[in-house]
């Protein structure tokens, strides 16, 4: 199918491109109006805004950059597979839920509370990242460069690679198994409680149990 494009529009109201599939758009704004994009598929997103509630649920392969995901966008990418983000701006909680094959690039998540969670197959290189509860039940993760601050990140992860990262967490790591570590910085109390197969490799911990 060709694709379609959608440029400089401005669309409100529940569920406007609902089902929507093999489209690309271009500065595009979804004002208030809960699920904007649900169920879409095959769908490019470039130099957009979403500001209202539930974004990008049930979608399948889908590729946004330089867009922007403000503070009621919560709860924006659930039951989702196969998204790429790149150079975008999340200033909402609860981001990803159930979502499959997430690759995060360049991205700055202002608000990373309770983001992550029981997801798999996610790449993340080059963010930053704001938020507690990061990452909670997730597995087959590759994280290289990740700037976090917020405590009890990663809790209950499975199948895990970090480089050159910078985790300020409390708590980090419980509960996890297959954790492999190189050339980072952790700094907080308690590191991996309940954890099995912890690696770290040129790391620096700093920590309350040494």
């Amino acid at each position: 199918e060709t694709m379609e494009t959608i440029q400089d529009q401005f669309f409100d109201g529940e569920r406007p491109l609902f089902g929507k599939h093999d489209a690309r758009l271009i500065r595009t704004t979804f004002g208030e109006g809960e699920s904007p994009l649900k169920e879409s598929r095959d769908i490019t997103l470039r130099d957009s805004t979403f500001t209202w509630k539930y974004p990008l649920w049930y979608s399948k392969h889908v590729d946004v950059i330089n867009t922007i995901f403000e503070t009621m966008s919560r709860s924006g990418i659930w039951y989702t597979d196969d998204i790429s983000l790149r150079n975008c701006s999340f200033q909402e909680p609860k981001l990803f839920r159930r979502a499959h094959h997430i690759t995060l690039q360049n991205d700055h998540f202002s608000n990373a509370e309770e983001t992550l969670w029981s997801c798999s197959d996610i790449a993340i290189e080059n963010v930053d990242a704001s938020g507690d509860y990061f990452a909670k039940d997730s597995e087959n993760i590759y994280v290289d460069h990740l700037n976090l601050i917020g405590n009890y990140a990663f809790d209950g992860c499975r199948y895990v690679e970090v480089h050159n990262s910078t985790l300020v967490t409390k708590d980090a790591f419980w509960n996890c198994d297959h954790v492999v570590i190189f050339d980072s910085v952790i700094s907080g109390e308690y590191l991996a409680w309940n954890t099995k197969h912890l690696t770290l490799i040129n790391c620096t911990i700093a920590s309350d149990q040494g």
